[in-house]
């Protein structure tokens, strides 16, 4: 089965560096997404955010980039957690866009 999002948005909050007990640094953000898309034939304006995390190494790279940074992120949909249903992107790789 697939799971596999592309999204280029802007980092709009972070949380601070934290670590998992098995000593994994996790980063976690809200990323603001707007673009034009088109649906059934028809162009419309599409705003979103969404909660995503960034684990590892990849952790400490994501902590450095300033907030209001565009980027092009990579990864998953996961739930948050087992208990709850609302879903998170998990970024596996990630670009800075320049405008």
């Amino acid at each position: 089965m697939r799971n596999a999002l592309r999204l280029d948005g802007e980092i709009v909050e972070r949380s601070p560096l934290r670590w998992t007990p098995a000593g994994i640094p996790i980063a976690q953000l809200r990323l603001s997404h707007r673009s034009r898309q088109q649906e059934a034939g028809v162009e419309r304006e599409v705003e979103a955010e969404i909660a995503a995390m960034v684990a590892g190494p990849l952790a400490h790279r994501m902590d450095a980039v300033p907030l209001g940074t565009r980027i092009g992120a990579a990864g998953f949909l996961a739930r948050r957690s087992r208990n709850l249903r609302s879903l998170v992107l998990h970024i596996t790789g990630f670009e800075i866009i320049e405008d």
